[in-house]
């Protein structure tokens, strides 16, 4: 379990992150807490475990499956401060990833960050889920967002059975997975966080919803 800042580094570095990478993250550290002090993008608290809650909360998405690798295009629902969908850019800047959230303030902020970091294969997208066009992903994700039923109604028109999703879910991961109507054809299961030894990463395919 990763209990500190040098910890989350450590790790990190452990997991391959090159100096061009940890580069990034650090100048995206940096915007973050220069960026909060305009708006709120994440509670004041969680910037002194920046790199614990925010960053290595992210990039542990990569670390639980081999699907993971560059690939195919990535989707972030409602990514706020662009997490997790930013951290992965930063860590894989040739992948494609498509930033979506509905709040203007936050898709800015995420546009500046994206210029500064120079991740020219990221598409910031201001929108409601619910008015995006269909189009499919390799992998989507999707953090504090919405429940993991209402997420899988809202969202499956993006994904294939080939789709990877990754939805942390902190304390809730195993409940929500238990509570999802049945009619769901699936391969979720839950991951221990990294960050949080109450947490869960529910990860699996979605084979075919319930029929109407």
């Amino acid at each position: 379990m990763i209990e500190s800042e040098a910890d989350a580094r450590a790790w990190l570095q452990g997991s391959g992150v090159d100096a061009a990478g940890m580069e990034r993250l650090d100048q995206l550290v940096a915007m973050l807490a220069e960026e909060n002090e305009r708006q709120n993008l994440v509670s004041r608290a969680s910037l002194a475990q920046v790199w614990q809650r925010h960053i290595v909360d992210s990039a542990q998405l990569l670390d639980v499956s081999r699907e993971t690798l560059p690939g195919g295009p990535w989707l972030d629902l409602g990514t706020g401060a662009g997490f997790p969908g930013l951290v992965i850019a930063a860590l894989q800047p040739e992948r494609e990833v498509a930033l979506v959230d509905s709040r203007r303030l936050r898709t800015e902020w995420l546009m500046r960050a994206v210029d500064a970091l120079k991740l020219d294969r990221v598409n910031v997208v201001l929108a409601r889920v619910e008015d995006l066009p269909s189009h499919t992903f390799s992998v989507i994700s999707a953090r504090a967002f919405a429940p993991l039923e209402k997420l899988l109604a809202l969202s499956i028109r993006f994904s294939t059975p080939q789709t990877l999703w990754l939805l942390p879910k902190g304390a809730k991961a195993r409940h929500e997975l238990e509570e999802l109507d049945k009619g769901w054809r699936h391969t979720f299961h839950v991951e221990q966080s990294l960050t949080d030894a109450q947490g869960g990463v529910l990860v699996g395919h979605v084979l075919g919803a319930p029929k109407l």
